[in-house]
């Protein structure tokens, strides 16, 4: 496997270590032979994830184009943020802003596509459903991978409870089988896949060991959120739905708690009219591991070239 390279984005809002502004790292793949591509595609990962979420899959991609895969603040390689409650979808789309802003300069983006796992995909939903955003160019193509404008309160509950939690592993492979329990719904992998996904989940802890990758207090703004205010919060992702002018597919996991069938149908019949296919044997969310997911996202950004 070639090895992506890792950059840095400057972007507003102060930074844990006390600097006035913090930095998102991000993941380029690049296999097209022409390190100016004018196809971009963007991947963005879930809450408690990182880029390299997206290795397999864009391995696949970066044949075709720029594949940035971000590793959203206070995750990964990035800067964790000084203000906990910036943790939230506002803070992630201006950071892409300025990301996007920053790979348009360094050679000019002709078209662009965004993949979103879950939290990935409410930060697509903002980035291609509000035109007043100074994007460089508009987003093309639009995958959700197991998210809508209605999430679940329940799932909302179950995922609530777990992030941020402390957690300690002696060993790679203790990390791995304890994130597998936790991530059920992603469906079967391979031993050798899950460690793959796993191992990006992991730093070296203070006094030996390993810890998970991100600041514990992206879980303050979720678990100070009360279902009432998740409702309104649905009203304002389906108003940017409504919105969105990018061709649209939903990939759900067929045994996905955070989005239901009546919210697929009605992402059918409303805003971009999606497309939807359901994964039988998965939750959420899908990992596009598996070579079906992969062909999946790469029929729905690449059918047309």
């Amino acid at each position: 496997m070639i090895e992506p390279t890792l950059n840095y984005v400057t972007c507003p809002g102060a930074a844990l270590n006390g600097d006035a502004v913090h930095r998102m790292a991000y993941w380029e793949w690049n296999r097209t032979g022409n390190p100016w591509h004018p196809h971009v595609m963007v991947c963005v990962h879930g809450l408690t994830r990182q880029g390299r979420d997206f290795d397999v899959l864009a391995q696949a991609l970066s044949v075709h184009a720029r594949v940035i895969c971000p590793d959203v603040a206070g995750r990964g390689y990035s800067d964790w943020l000084a203000e906990p409650m910036h943790y939230g979808v506002p803070q992630y789309t201006s950071d892409m802003v300025a990301l996007l802003h920053q790979v348009h300069q360094a050679a000019p983006i002709q078209a662009l596509d965004w993949v979103g796992t879950s939290m990935g995909g409410l930060i697509g939903m903002a980035v291609a459903g509000n035109p007043a955003l100074p994007l460089p160019v508009p987003v093309r193509k639009l995958l959700l991978n197991d998210v809508g404008p209605a999430l679940e309160w329940p799932a909302l509950q179950r995922i609530a409870a777990y992030v941020g939690k402390p957690a300690h592993f002696e060993t790679l492979q203790q990390a791995a089988d304890a994130l597998q329990v936790l991530s059920a719904g992603f469906g079967p992998h391979s031993t050798q896949a899950w460690l793959a996904l796993s191992k990006p989940m992991v730093r070296p802890a203070q006094g030996g060991g390993l810890r998970l990758h991100y600041d514990p207090a992206i879980a303050l703004p979720m678990q100070g959120m009360t279902q009432e205010q998740s409702a309104r919060g649905a009203e304002v992702l389906w108003s940017l739905y409504d919105t969105i002018r990018a061709q649209t597919l939903l990939v759900r996991g067929a045994q996905s708690d955070l989005i239901t069938q009546n919210t697929a149908r009605a992402m059918q019949q409303r805003g971009p009219l999606a497309q939807w296919v359901d994964l039988e044997g998965v939750g959420h969310a899908p990992t596009f591991v598996a070579d079906d997911q992969v062909a999946i996202a790469r029929n729905f950004l690449l059918g047309d070239e």
